[in-house]
């Protein structure tokens, strides 16, 4: 697997899907100011990439989850990778929107599944945990088993890990920010200056400040 999560974050920086602005930070949904911004869409115009994607999360899943009956991606940045490694696996495909959809059927869990169903979810991010656990919790309130979620890449904040922890669910990512930073310096993707703004950062998130 850690060879898997190399050659994922090589992959991330290749196609530049990693974006650094420490001079002028992202702002994230959770409020947060951030120098990088990992944008796992871009994934998706690179054939090579997205079915490096779909495959590791198709063989861990096989690994992990042999009994999955569904396969859920979350909205919206999840759903063409949960959708390609439904295929790959033979399975149904279902997605999960942020909230109930505010006409028509007014669902948050889009698609046919049964109470009972045993569900792994696919994430494309973790970063707090906020909006993927939405996701889980609108499955289990729709009745599904949730065996576990998996993503492509987490920054391993361990507000995140807490709260997957006492939310009682399993989650596994095919990289992370520690395995990415390491691979950046190797590669010259990120310069010493960078490098130290990205560990400042690291250290509390939440209250840094350009």
């Amino acid at each position: 697997m850690e060879n898997n999560s190399k050659k994922i974050a090589d992959y991330l920086l290749q196609i530049k899907a990693i974006k650094l602005q420490p001079a002028n930070p992202f702002t994230w949904a959770s409020g947060w100011k951030s120098p990088i911004y990992c944008d796992n869409r871009t994934t998706l115009s690179h054939p090579e990439v997205r079915n490096a994607i779909r495959d590791f999360f198709s063989e861990k899943i096989k690994e992990l989850y042999p009994g999955a009956e569904v396969i859920a991606g979350v909205a919206t940045g999840a759903i063409a990778h949960g959708m390609l490694v439904a295929d790959k696996l033979g399975l149904p495909f279902i997605y999960v929107r942020s909230g109930a959809k505010g006409h028509g059927l007014g669902n948050q869990v889009e698609g046919h599944y049964e109470p009972g169903q045993k569900v792994v979810v696919i994430e494309d991010l973790i970063s707090t945990g906020g909006s993927s656990l939405n996701a889980v919790e609108a499955l289990r309130g729709a009745g599904c088993e949730v065996l576990g979620m998996m993503a492509i890449f987490t920054y391993g904040f361990e507000k995140a890990e807490n709260a997957f922890s006492s939310a009682a669910c399993r989650v596994d990512t095919l990289s992370n920010y520690n395995v990415l930073v390491e691979r950046a310096v190797e590669t010259g993707y990120v310069s010493g200056k960078e490098l130290e703004t990205l560990k400042e950062w690291r250290v509390d998130p939440a209250s840094w400040n350009a």
